[in-house]
This record gives structure tokens, C-alpha cells and sequence, in this order.
């Protein structure tokens, strides 16, 4: 790959990476809730998940929404059920550290798979996979080495791009120093996430 093209896949990489949308949001509400290290396999599911799906895009799967786009449709009303499923999960978390084991139990970060899973159903990842296959890919004999490029780019620049949003919410628990902080911060963070939900449905 030339160097010009992969400089471009690189910086569309991040940027895409770092935008907000679902995984950014619920990064951010798990780095304050958390903390980093505990977020990291939602980090790794993220990664795998896109990693996965870029794959399953460069075989040709990700056409199938250019032919049926009802599929996409469909797709996008299983997203936004989930993903409101999750804001609410993340707007009622428990912040009181004398709650029962069960509430504590309740309260946990995204598992990888979960989050390997969820890239599936998010069509902000679908988007971005068939948007970097049909900009980045070269036909021919590179075709599967531009394609091995673009998924080893989304996996660099996305562990940074996302451990960012991580890393924020981890400097924004210094100040939930209380329970109230706590509440309001998960309620802020349930909105967002369920205000991508309009995202998605507007594009």
C-alpha cells in the first residue's frame, strides 16, 4: 500500500475511532464507573468486534445490505432497542457502595463478548466497515493486503482512539465524590447513549 493511501486510512481510522457514538459514550461511563483496567476488556471486545466485522465486509458479506436494504433496516431497529436497553442499565446503575451483593453484581462492565457482539448490531461500525473496504481496498492481487491494512489500522488507531474516551472518564470520576455526582453523571450518560439512538436513525 503507498504511502500516501495508507497515511489517509490511517487518519480516517482514528477519526472515525474517536468520533462519539455508542462504544464512546458507554467508554466513557465505564472509565468514571470503573476505571481503566476494568474497562479494558469492553476495550478489547470493541476492538475484536470491529476487527471481526471488517473482516466479514471484506468477504463480502456487507453487500448484502446494498442488495436487500431492508436487512439494514432491521439492523438499525435491533441497534437502537439495545442500545436503549443499555442506557437505561447505565442511568440506574447503582452508586452507593453499601448496596447488596446482588445490586454490586448488577453493576459491571461490558464483557468482551458483549461487546464483540454488539459491533453487529451497531450500525455506526457497519457504516464505517463498508465505507473503509470500498474507499481503501485495492482490486486485484492487493485486495487482500489492503484489506489486512485496513483492519491492523482500525485495531492501532482504535485501542487509542478509544482508550481516549476511556481515559476521560477515568479523570472524570475524581470528581464523583458523591452519591448525587454519581446519580446525575449515570443519567447524563444514559441520555447520551440513548441520544445516539437518533443518530442512527437519522442516517
Amino acid at each position: 500500500m503507498e504511502n500516501n493511501l495508507l497515511f489517509a486510512l490511517t487518519l480516517f481510522a482514528f477519526v472515525m475511532s474517536v468520533t462519539p457514538g455508542p462504544n464512546n459514550i458507554m467508554l466513557l461511563s465505564s472509565g468514571a464507573q470503573f476505571g481503566y483496567k476494568r474497562t479494558l476488556p469492553h476495550i478489547a471486545g470493541i476492538l475484536i468486534g470491529v476487527a471481526l466485522l471488517l473482516t466479514t465486509v471484506l468477504l463480502g458479506f456487507g453487500a448484502i445490505f446494498q442488495f436487500y436494504p431492508a436487512l439494514y433496516q432491521v439492523l438499525q431497529v435491533i441497534g437502537c432497542i439495545y442500545l436503549l436497553w443499555l442506557s437505561w442499565k447505565i442511568a440506574t446503575a447503582p452508586t452507593d457502595s453499601s448496596l447488596t451483593n446482588a445490586a454490586n453484581n448488577s453493576a459491571q462492565p461490558m464483557s468482551i463478548i458483549s461487546a464483540v457482539t454488539f459491533q453487529f448490531v451497531n450500525p455506526k461500525a457497519w457504516a464505517m466497515g463498508i465505507g473503509s473496504v470500498t474507499t481503501f481496498t485495492i482490486a486485484g492481487e492487493q485486495y487482500l493486503t489492503s484489506g489486512l491494512w485496513i483492519i491492523s489500522c482500525f485495531a492501532v488507531m482504535g485501542f487509542i482512539a478509544i482508550s481516549l474516551w476511556a481515559g476521560l472518564g477515568v479523570a472524570i470520576s475524581r470528581y464523583l465524590t458523591s452519591r448525587n455526582r454519581k446519580k446525575y453523571f449515570n443519567y447524563v450518560m444514559g441520555l447520551l447513549t440513548a441520544a445516539t439512538v437518533f443518530l442512527i436513525i437519522s442516517t
